[in-house]
């Protein structure tokens, strides 16, 4: 996975060398290890697919440029965004008020929760259960930030996937995470479970540099027309099943 990932990440910086209009391109940085929002698939197994990106090409078709896409680490998109490598980031980040002194946030897209993963024999029903526990994470996600308001015991991975191997080889007490990535990655593993608990929902937004209106106005109307005319709904159909 992560040859495929080097390669997809080659090929995306390749298209914006010697000789590429960026004028004419929307630059849209993301971290493909977020299915079903973003992940490495399709028809050959080696595209960076997802609900995200969808809604990226629509955003793109719409402004009449084309899409490019960046794969990178969670915690690095903030810093390429700000330094120009890239126009947008799409990668399931929460609106947050850290993350507003840098950024320009979208409209909301999606509302999400973070959901505890655990031993299949470990019941979670409430936060505070979490108190003093080994918790593995994504780097730079909500989870990253909420572990540490229960513990100081905090594994800190580049992906969710990391962070559940963790919990799985016995690491690890738990994992949090975001709720439709969470269930994508315990799929078809039954030692593992993802509870529920009293956490607050959260809400993705597309991310742009600061005073960047002309994109912003660009992504917020191309959300509005898609969730009027169904486009929306039919992605929502599709990816969190």
């Amino acid at each position: 996975m992560k040859k495929t990932i080097a390669a997809l990440s080659f090929s995306a910086l390749a298209l914006t060398g010697c000789g590429a209009d960026k004028t004419n391109q929307l630059i849209v940085g993301t971290n493909a290890t977020f299915p079903p929002f973003e992940y490495v698939g399709g028809a050959n197994g080696t595209e960076i697919i997802g609900f995200d990106i969808d809604l990226a090409k629509q955003v793109a078709a719409d402004a009449g440029k084309e899409l490019v896409i960046k794969d990178m680490k969670f915690d690095s998109l903030v810093v390429a965004l700000n330094a120009g490598k890239i126009d947008m980031i799409a990668a399931g980040m929460t609106i947050t008020e850290e993350r507003q002194a840098n950024v320009d946030f979208s409209t909301p897209y999606y509302e999400a929760t973070q959901l505890v993963i655990s031993h299949h024999d470990v019941d979670f029903s409430s936060s505070e259960q979490l108190k003093g526990k080994k918790i593995a994470v994504q780097l730079g996600t909500t989870g990253d930030t909420m572990a540490k308001d229960f513990t100081t015991d905090v594994s800190a991975f580049n992906t969710g996937f990391e962070a559940v191997m963790e919990l799985a080889n016995g690491k690890v007490d738990a994992v949090l995470f975001d709720a439709a990535p969470a269930q994508n990655i315990i799929a078809g593993k039954p030692k593992l479970k993802a509870s529920k608990v009293e956490f607050t929902p959260e809400y993705y937004g597309f991310a742009v540099a600061k005073g960047d209106h002309e994109l912003l106005t660009q992504i917020n109307s191309t959300l509005d027309n898609m969730k009027t005319d169904g486009r929306y709904q039919q992605l929502l159909s599709q990816y969190m099943k």
